[in-house]
Formats: structure tokens, C-alpha cells, sequence
């Protein structure tokens, strides 16, 4: 690896990702939301494969780079919309991470690298594209199923957390059972789990 240059691309991909106007609050303190999850992802990855490539690093910090930029309400209501606009979403974080690594001398075969490890090619046969959904997976339960638990009922959330579940590893969901989450989350996600089994 080239350290000069990994951190002048980490550091621009976090430029890019601190003028996000959403805001978490992540131990007492109120951040940029797309920065402090690119940061919590890095951390995930880092910990599932210690040996991670730089690739995957480089990846797991620019996976969401401005995704605020591209809204959920342009399109159309259903998964049809939905899909449009992760597919649209997804083509740009490869465009805007493309554009930053050439700038710093990153090659055109290590840009494309990291380019469908955003976009999540080949999902459960890459092992390192699993890694990412992994942390992103983990990420999305310590960060936001609070936030879901207040706006939609039960029944909703168990079909929430199913779904996030089978984009899982078995290592991922082993990690996933372990979050220190507060106790109603921690409730939730066994309820989900125990109705998916019994679907089965």
C-alpha cells in the first residue's frame, strides 16, 4: 500500500462526506451523518477481515460518499422507485469515488476495484463485497433501528431486520447478536428472527 496516498484519499472521501447537512449522534456527539458511518464501516471491515485489502478499505469509506445528494422523494413511491434510486445512488458513490482516486494516482484497474465493491457486485460469491454489507448490515442496526422502532409498528420492523439479516454472513450475524443494544432492540431483533424460523 501506498500510505501517502491511501490517506489523501481517505481524507478528500471525508471532505466529501462532511458537508453532509443530516446530523448523528454517535457517543454524545453530533456529527455528520454520512462521515460517521463511512467512519463506523471502516471500523466493521477493519475488525471482520484485520488483513483487509486496500480496496476494501478504501470501499468502506466511501460507500454512501454524498448520498444525500440524490433523494428518495425524486422518485417514484414502491420498490420499483426504490430501486431506481438505490441503482442511481449506487452509480454515483462509484462516479464520486472514481473521480477522487484518479485525482490522487490510483490506477484505472484499482479505481474499478473499488468501484464494484460499492456497487456491490457479485454479493455472497465476493468475499470482501460481503465484508462491506456486513459492516454496513451492523452500522444500520447500532444506528438506526432506534430510530425505525419510533416510526413504524412491529410488524413492519421485524420485516426490516429479516431483510437485513439474510444480507448477512454467518459471521456478520454472530457479530450482529452480540451489539450492545438497548434491551427493546435487543427484543426486536429476537422476535424478528424467531418469526423468520417459524416462516421456515
Amino acid at each position: 500500500m501506498d500510505t501517502e496516498r491511501f490517506r489523501e484519499a481517505v481524507r478528500r472521501i471525508d471532505a466529501a462526506n462532511a458537508d453532509d447537512p443530516h446530523t448523528l449522534t454517535v457517543d454524545g456527539r453530533l456529527q455528520p451523518k454520512e462521515l460517521t458511518h463511512a467512519a463506523m464501516v471502516s471500523a466493521w471491515v477493519a475488525r471482520i477481515q484485520p488483513e483487509a485489502s486496500e480496496s476494501l478499505l478504501l470501499a468502506a469509506r466511501a460507500h454512501h460518499i454524498r448520498r444525500w445528494t440524490i433523494l428518495r422523494e425524486h422518485y417514484p413511491s414502491g420498490r420499483g422507485g426504490y430501486l431506481r434510486w438505490r441503482t442511481a445512488l449506487q452509480a454515483m458513490h462509484a462516479e464520486e469515488v472514481g473521480r477522487i482516486l484518479g485525482q490522487v494516482g490510483y490506477t484505472t484497474g484499482e479505481i474499478t476495484r473499488v468501484q464494484r465493491l460499492v456497487r456491490k457486485f457479485n454479493l455472497k460469491r465476493d468475499v470482501e463485497a460481503q465484508t462491506l454489507e456486513d459492516g454496513l448490515c451492523l452500522v444500520f442496526l447500532e444506528t438506526q433501528l432506534s430510530d425505525l422502532r419510533a416510526r413504524y409498528p412491529a410488524g413492519k420492523i421485524s420485516e426490516i431486520i429479516q431483510k437485513t439479516w439474510r444480507k448477512m454472513s454467518p459471521s456478520g450475524r454472530e457479530l450482529a447478536l452480540s451489539l450492545p443494544l438497548p434491551l427493546e432492540e435487543i427484543t426486536a431483533v429476537e422476535d424478528a428472527l424467531a418469526e423468520e424460523g417459524d416462516a421456515h
